[in-house]
């Protein structure tokens, strides 16, 4: 009895990609039912309030830099030194102290406070000891680098100087066991006479944030 061989059917090259192609969708269709998530997905965007109350954690947050700013901005303004000037006074703010064991860019605080001050049209800043490199190179580049016609540069030696400073600085006290950390923040600013070297007027800020583990 003789032995019947399967003759396997011949593919074309067409056939084989046609093949490779099918079992190719089949294993992704399979990978995607097995997941209930999409392979690539965008993160969800949205705005929010800026002026909402942030309490995602316990550290400083844009809360508590908008109480402060307010806060010292009312009370600054509203105090004979500014209040009873017949003119607006000079004054520089001083970048914020900060003796925490946070990384709070202090930065952002005084130029809180500063914006609200210039708005409010009650004094005028003149630049602070930070500020003053930036002055200098342009006073220097007005006239001395021989671009701009005579007579349109800013004279060197009429800088108004400052009639006040105002200085600050943060600090924190943290208590904390298994359950809560309790954080209690302290921001202080005062203004200076720069003639007289009198502290004309302080404020505070308290602030505290009770976080549950």
């Amino acid at each position: 009895m003789k032995t019947q061989r399967l003759v396997r059917p011949s593919l074309t090259k067409s056939q084989y990609s046609l093949l490779a192609l099918l079992a190719m969708l089949a294993i992704s269709a399979l990978l995607t039912g097995c997941s209930n998530k999409p392979l690539l997905s965008a993160p969800a965007v949205r705005y929010g309030d800026a002026r909402a109350i942030e309490t995602v954690t316990a550290d400083f947050g844009s809360t508590d830099l908008q109480q402060i700013a307010e806060k010292m901005a009312r009370s600054l303004l509203q105090h004979k030194s500014i209040s009873a000037s017949r003119d607006a006074p000079t004054v520089t703010l001083a970048d914020v102290r900060n003796t925490t064991s946070e990384s709070i860019d202090t930065r952002m605080i005084t130029e809180k406070i500063r914006t609200q001050l210039v708005k409010s049209g009650q004094v005028r800043f003149a630049v602070s000891a930070n500020e003053m490199q930036g002055q200098v190179n342009e006073l220097k580049r007005q006239n001395n680098s021989g671009m701009y016609r005579p007579g349109s540069t800013a004279k060197t030696g009429n800088m108004e100087a400052a009639r006040y400073r105002i200085e600050g600085a943060i600090s924190t006290i943290v208590k904390q066991n298994a359950e809560i950390r309790d954080v209690y923040y302290l921001f202080n600013l005062t203004l200076v006479n720069n003639e007289s070297g009198l502290i004309e007027w302080a404020e505070d800020k308290e602030i505290r944030k009770i976080a549950s583990r």
